[in-house]
C-alpha cells in the first residue's frame, strides 16, 4: 500500500481529517501537525483503507481496534497541555499508529504490546515511516517497562478498572499519565489524567470514551 495514498487515502483526505479535528476542538498545532504527518491508511487492513480517515475505531484482529483519530489527538493534547512529552511510554502499541503520532512529538518513545503478531505489525509499520527511535517490547502493559523508567508521560490505550500501581511508580516527579478508567456505570469509561506531584497523585477526569479492556498476560 502506498504511503502517499490515492483517492480516499490521499493527502487531501488526510487534510479533511485535520479540519474535522479542529472543528471537534483539537487546538494544539503540534498535535495537528503530527496527525497530518502520519498516513493512517498504512496502519489498517487494505480492505478498510477507504475508512482510514473516518472518525471511527477500526478492527485490527485479535479483538483489538485502532482508536478514533479524535481520541488519539485528544489524549496526546491533554498530555501536552503546559508540558512537553519528554520520555514517553505507550501501553498497548496495537498496529503502531498512536506510536507513530507520538514519535513525531518526542525523540524518546517506548511502546509495549501484549499480542506478539500486533507488535510485529507495529514494528513493520513504523519501519515504513523510518521511525527508528521507537523501542518496542512484547510485554504485559500492567507492569509498564521498569528497565526504562522513569517516564515523563505514559499513555494507555486500553481501559482499566483502576490505574496499575506499576505505572504510577514509573512516573517521574511531575510526570503525567493518561488512560481510560472504568466508571461506576456498567460499560462507562472516562479519560483520566493523573499527575505525580510532590504530595502524591492528582487526577482529573475528562471525556467519556470506549476502549478495549486492559488485559493481563501476553500472547
Amino acid at each position: 500500500m502506498s504511503l502517499r495514498g490515492i483517492g480516499m487515502t490521499s493527502q487531501r483526505t488526510r487534510t479533511r481529517m485535520i479540519e474535522r479535528l479542529r472543528d471537534q476542538g483539537i487546538a494544539d498545532e503540534r498535535v495537528l501537525a503530527a496527525m497530518a504527518a502520519v498516513p493512517r491508511h498504512i496502519f489498517v487492513e487494505e480492505a478498510l483503507s477507504s475508512r482510514a480517515y473516518d472518525d471511527t475505531a477500526l478492527p485490527l484482529g485479535f479483538q483489538q481496534t485502532i482508536s478514533r483519530p479524535y481520541v488519539v489527538a485528544r489524549m496526546i493534547e491533554l498530555l501536552l497541555t503546559g508540558h512537553a512529552l519528554g520520555k514517553t511510554l505507550e501501553v498497548g502499541a496495537g498496529c503502531g499508529y498512536q506510536a507513530a503520532v507520538l514519535a513525531m512529538l518526542t525523540r524518546e518513545l517506548y511502546a509495549v504490546e501484549r499480542i506478539e503478531p500486533l507488535l510485529a505489525r507495529a514494528r513493520k509499520n513504523l519501519g515504513q515511516l523510518r521511525l527508528s527511535h521507537v523501542r518496542f517490547k512484547h510485554a504485559d502493559g500492567h507492569w509498564g517497562l521498569p528497565e526504562a523508567a522513569p517516564f515523563d508521560t505514559i499513555i494507555v490505550a486500553a481501559a482499566a478498572a483502576s490505574t496499575p500501581p506499576a505505572l504510577l511508580d514509573q512516573l517521574a516527579p511531575g510526570g503525567r499519565l493518561i488512560l481510560p478508567l472504568a466508571g461506576a456505570a456498567k460499560g462507562e469509561q472516562t479519560l483520566s489524567l493523573i499527575e505525580r506531584t510532590a504530595s502524591g497523585y492528582a487526577e482529573t477526569r475528562y471525556d467519556v470514551v470506549r476502549f478495549v479492556p486492559l488485559v493481563a498476560g501476553v500472547e
